[in-house]
């Protein structure tokens, strides 16, 4: 079964080899058909601390690290100007 991946921007690194990305997707309403962001945070493992907050990530569902990190940082995403 392929792993999960999801992007987004990291939030926080103030905790040890431990960043928090916020991932935003899009929903549809069931009713009234409109799209609205849904924003989530996971906690994703960065052995070496090296993302810093604004950095775009890509994360990868991974067998669980601690209580509530399952996540791990796979690439920085460069972003193009």
């Amino acid at each position: 079964m392929p792993k999960r991946k999801l992007s987004g921007v990291v939030v926080s690194n103030k905790m040890q080899k431990t960043i928090v990305v916020e991932v935003e997707t899009m929903k549809e309403h069931p009713k009234y058909k409109r799209r609205y962001k849904v924003h989530n945070r996971y906690k994703a493992h960065d052995e070496k601390g090296e993302y810093l907050m604004g950095d775009r990530v890509v994360i990868e569902e991974t067998t669980p690290i601690s209580k509530d990190k399952k996540w791990k940082v796979i690439q920085k995403i460069n972003p193009t100007k």
